[in-house]
């Protein structure tokens, strides 16, 4: 039989007991935060960064699906949208202007509105003039070269290194260029054409001596670049081959980005991303630039307008 008066003061037990246990979770929540909260906080990007590709400026009628004039708008809207996301640094990924070496002084401006540090990647078409003024222009530390930002090294490469169009016709350069499109040509190679360029063997080796300190220090490596290596395409660097032996001899490299083909292409050859970002000079109205948000074990690429969102896993 239930007595009241016991199940009374047996049940004044319990609720001291349990109020006492509460109080106790309460304190110790104030103190260590959950479970929950430490992954949340651990799965915050590290950093992240812009990156806008082939805007292709030129104040110039539409051509085909190119609709030049109209990459004002569009690098002014990417420049908002990097700012409202307060990335750590943006890059442009060559193309920057179409033909006229007019365009840089209405294009640069736009570029410049984006807050933090910026750099450029050279691409074909802004090839006006030669390599060294187009630096000059671009106030670049040199047509290809490194930085760092937290443990991570970013590489810049030239691809137009050896090229028909960059350099002076009776140059060391270009002579090198015309026997690596002949010998290209001859052997009927889909990337034989005179609008993509080769890489000089002084950058490649210049490029393995990054990729070997970023090893020895513990660096991840992201590339940038204006034209694409992997997988074959004929957008792709002349010496595409060369290129990627050294991208995978430090095994480091986790992600290499690239403009040139508009279309857009992706691919992933033993542990490294290459991305290939889709114009942003192609269409009337839909814009494409990204944000690259950086984690422990990935990068995501936050695509906006025609640009695909994609994971990059670190291998």
């Amino acid at each position: 039989m239930f007595n009241e008066k016991k199940g009374k003061k047996g049940l004044g037990i319990k609720l001291k007991c349990l109020t006492a246990a509460v109080a106790l979770g309460v304190a110790l929540t104030a103190v260590s935060p959950s479970a929950s909260a430490l992954a949340k906080n651990d799965d915050k990007p590290k950093f992240e960064f812009g990156i806008v590709p082939d805007a292709q400026y030129c104040d110039c009628d539409a051509n085909g699906t190119r609709y030049y004039r109209n990459s004002l708008d569009k690098l002014l809207e990417a420049s908002q949208t990097f700012n409202r996301e307060d990335v750590d640094f943006t890059v442009q990924l060559g193309d920057l202007i179409d033909r006229n070496i007019s365009s840089f002084s209405s294009i640069l401006p736009i570029y410049n509105t984006i807050e933090g540090p910026k750099f450029h990647v050279l691409g074909n078409h802004d090839f006006p003039v030669t390599t060294d003024q187009v630096v000059d222009i671009l106030d670049m530390p040199n047509q290809y070269y490194d930085f760092k930002y937290k443990n991570w090294r970013f590489v810049v490469l030239d691809t137009n290194d050896l090229s028909l169009y960059a350099n002076p016709v009776d140059s060391e350069k270009y002579q090198q260029a015309q026997a690596m499109y002949n010998s290209l040509k001859n052997n009927n190679e889909i990337n034989a054409q005179t609008w993509n360029g080769g890489v000089s063997n002084e950058q490649l080796t210049w490029l393995r001596g990054v990729l070997d300190k970023a090893a020895q220090t513990n660096e991840k490596v992201v590339v940038f670049s204006h034209m694409p290596v992997y997988p074959k395409n004929e957008h792709n660097v002349w010496n595409d081959e060369a290129v990627i032996n050294e991208l995978e001899a430090t095994g480091n490299v986790v992600a290499y980005f690239n403009g040139h083909n508009h279309a857009g292409n992706y691919a992933v050859k033993n542990g490294i991303h290459y991305v290939n970002l889709k114009g942003m000079v192609e269409t009337a109205d839909t814009n494409s630039y990204s944000v690259v948000r950086v984690y422990k074990d990935r990068l995501e690429v936050d695509g906006y307008g025609r640009e695909t969102d994609r994971v990059l896993k670190i291998q």
